[in-house]
């Protein structure tokens, strides 16, 4: 079963779509099987830093072996991305962006 959850927007790395101080709503996977669409935001876990969570655009996928890779980046051109880090595999995505909102 999917689950909802918020997270608040920290850093630039995907401005100007999502910028510091913006909520999003989240749909989480769960460990659920879910497909990713290209151009979409999604949560990812960080590759590089257990228990830290990145906003990034869903930009290309390829299959490698008989595994689907996912290459994510940020709107922003400075952004801590799959320009560092490569591919992702699946597992790295905690799950999706619905909409944003401003707490008020």
């Amino acid at each position: 079963m999917f689950g909802f959850g918020t997270v608040g927007v920290s850093g630039n790395s995907m401005s100007p779509a999502y910028n510091q101080g913006d909520f999003l709503l989240i749909r989480s996977f769960s460990g659920q099987p879910h497909t990713l669409s290209i151009g979409q935001v999604y949560l990812i876990q960080d590759p590089n830093r257990e228990g830290v969570k990145l906003l990034k655009r869903l930009k290309e996928t390829q299959i490698e072996n008989g595994v689907i890779r996912y290459w994510v980046e940020g709107d922003n051109k400075e952004s801590n991305d799959s320009r560092s880090w490569g591919w992702l595999e699946a597992d790295k995505f905690v799950g999706k962006v619905l909409l944003r909102y401003r707490k008020g």
